[in-house]
């Protein structure tokens, strides 16, 4: 089973349209929780990992760490 890596700064696309017609969104922050703010209209929503995985559909741009 592989995990995906998530950090922060990675802008990702939901499978839910956020009611402001937005459907991408950047992670504020990760760990237990993920805080994600709407690219549209900045909205930002706290969501528990379980919820936020599984309403992930795809990562558009994912930041590279420093080596």
């Amino acid at each position: 089973m592989s995990f995906i890596r998530y950090q922060v700064g990675d802008v990702v696309k939901m499978r839910k349209v956020h009611p402001c017609g937005g459907d991408q969104w950047e992670i504020m922050r990760t760990g237990v929780d993920f805080r994600i703010k709407c690219l549209k209209c900045g909205r930002v929503l706290m969501l528990p990992r379980p919820k936020f995985e599984k309403s992930v559909k795809i990562i558009l741009s994912q930041v590279i760490p420093p080596s």
